[in-house]
């Protein structure tokens, strides 16, 4: 049987368990939407940095026309950063360019998933690409869906977007070979009987969001299955798998 867990925010991935693992990272508001938005637009990669320290210090590094530096800290537009939001992804920025992206919860998440073997970047944008993925290369592996939650706290959309795709696993993958934990089922049950904008629209981060003005990135990250794009981190660095 094929174990799926779900773990309801970054703070609960235990690293000494993770070893053979596969990870899905999800931070739907904004940093895992914006990723896959961003390799969309043409980004060459996705650099996640811990924190702006550590971005600036990757920025440092390369040539000033070959990346484009982007982040926030609680929400903020980091000083001299671009936006963070999805729909700031644009190609024109962005193409064959490296993004270097530094965020509160998301690219903290992907930096601690690396202990897994290997490490996705899950959204609802492209959950359908990333399961088909999943279910043609992994077998007998247990498949984690990593929440990044919000400061150390339970994430509504993370969670809501998890039993998205535990729901396409199920199904798809055969309920036969297929073992759900309880928090697995939990968000399952969650997706299933949710509509994504909805909650996405109704979550204590969306709420915030909506009162920047952001309510056309919430729309855009709350569509299913619009993208094909599956991101991998390996050694440290996003590209397409």
């Amino acid at each position: 049987m094929q174990k799926i867990n779900v773990i309801a925010r970054k703070d609960d991935l235990d690293p000494q368990r993770a070893p053979g693992k596969v990870a899905i990272v999800l931070d739907i508001i904004f940093a895992t939407s914006t990723i896959v938005t961003a390799l969309q637009q043409g980004a060459r990669s996705v650099v996640p940095a811990l924190d702006e320290a550590q971005a600036r210090q990757l920025a440092g590094v390369r040539e000033p026309e070959g990346f484009v530096l982007a982040g926030e800290y609680h929400a903020d537009t980091l000083s001299g950063f671009h936006a963070y939001n999805p729909l700031a992804m644009r190609a024109s920025l962005l193409a064959g360019k490296d993004l270097i992206y530094s965020t509160t919860n998301g690219t903290v998440a992907l930096c601690k998933a690396q202990a897994c073997r290997h490490v996705y970047i899950g959204a609802l944008l492209n959950a359908r690409a990333v399961v088909d993925h999943l279910l043609r290369h992994f077998q007998t592996e247990t498949i984690l869906l990593v929440c990044a939650g919000s400061r150390g706290t339970f994430s509504l959309e993370d969670f809501f977007a998890a039993g998205y795709f535990v729901s396409l696993l199920f199904e798809l993958g055969g309920k036969s070979r297929i073992a759900l934990s309880d928090s697995a089922i939990a968000a399952m049950r969650l997706a299933r009987q949710n509509d994504p904008l909805d909650i996405l629209l109704s979550s204590k981060v969306g709420l915030r969001m909506l009162d920047r003005g952001m309510q056309a990135d919430i729309e855009h990250s709350a569509a299913l299955d619009t993208c094909s794009i599956i991101p991998v981190l390996t050694n440290g660095i996003v590209v397409r798998a």
